[in-house]
Parts: C-alpha cells; structure tokens; sequence
C-alpha cells in the first residue's frame, strides 16, 4: 500500500472532562487514581491541568475553557481503562483510598464514572511500549 492510499490514523489523545473543584480533582486523579500530571497552567485566560493515566496515549483536561464549563460536572459516564490485571488494579485503587465495586466501577467526587477492563494483552504488549515511553518526564 503506497503513502498515498494508506488510511489515516485517527488517535484520541484527549478528553474534557467537567469538574467542579480543579485543585481536588488533580489531588484525585493524581495522588489516588495514579495518572501524571503532564501540565497544569494558569493565565488569564484559562486554569487547566492535563493529566495522563500510565500507559496511555490519551490524557483527561479538567478546568475551566468553555467547553467543560458548558458540561455539568460529574456529567461524564462510563470512561474506560484498560489493565492487564483487573484485580491488581483494584487493590492499587482501593489501597489509594479510591472506593470501588467489585466491577471496578468508580467515581470522583462529582459523579464522572469509570470502569475498569481487563485485556491481558496488555501486560504482554502494551499499547505504547515501556521504552518509547517519557513523553512527561517517565
């Protein structure tokens, strides 16, 4: 297949994310669920903060730019990631104080759901593999 007939790749890299409270909820993604802190910016014009769940090639953006404020806090369900053990990945949150069913359904403080899913693939071949990784300082 030539350059010019290769179908293009169409990555999602980024989810807006509504919050009510920026500080708690970079405590929250960041100190229990794990993700990095790849940025958080204040000017003014805007008070943002980018975070990246290990492994991952998509991030959530919290703040305060239009489009999140025009969403209701805690309006996002059923977001998904995956982990190659699901139940390891439980005891990591719940040992981080983050409350889950035995489903691995949680919650932040304003309502937006997450679930967890198990692809074992992903223990033996990452989507982004461990040394190509450091986008943000890992």
């Amino acid at each position: 297949m030539s350059e010019a007939t290769r179908a293009m790749d169409w990555t999602l890299e980024v989810v807006i994310l509504p919050v009510s409270d920026l500080e708690k909820a970079i405590a929250f993604y960041r100190d229990q669920v794990g993700f990095d802190l790849d940025h958080h910016t204040t000017n003014d014009f805007m008070d943002v903060a980018q975070l990246t769940p290990r492994g991952s090639g998509c991030s959530i953006v919290i703040g305060n730019l239009p489009s999140q404020t025009e969403m209701a806090p805690g309006s996002l369900k059923g977001l998904q990631l995956c982990v190659a053990d699901a139940t390891a990945a439980r005891d990591e949150l719940t040992s981080r104080g983050v409350e889950c069913s035995e489903i691995q359904v949680f919650d932040e403080r304003d309502g937006n759901t997450w679930a967890v899913q198990q692809l074992k693939v992903r223990g033996e071949k990452p989507l982004i593999p461990h040394e190509t990784r450091g986008r943000f300082g890992e």
